[in-house]
């Protein structure tokens, strides 16, 4: 079986200085304090600072590739682990 491999793997989808996976905490943190309020607008600050100090002792995209084990997450355009042949 042969498939296409993606130009940059190392390159991963940056806004302004964030990288997708900070994002999403930063959203996800954001939207609880938008509905729970008051004192759950400090984790907006200090939910993302966290993530960020964990996510400096790990390899870069860690998170998404737990998810993908546990079966939460499929990649897109990336080949399957059993695929050995690819086409630049």
């Amino acid at each position: 079986m042969k498939k296409k491999f993606p130009q940059y793997l190392s390159a991963p989808l940056q806004v302004l200085f964030w990288d997708s996976d900070e994002l999403c905490i930063i959203m996800m943190f954001f939207t609880i304090a938008l509905i729970f309020g008051s004192v759950t607008w400090l984790v907006v600050v200090v939910g993302p600072w966290g993530y960020t100090h964990v996510k400096k002792k790990y390899p870069r995209g860690f998170i998404r590739h737990i998810l993908y084990f546990a079966g939460l997450v499929k990649f897109q355009k990336y080949p399957e682990y059993y695929e050995n042949i690819f086409i630049e």
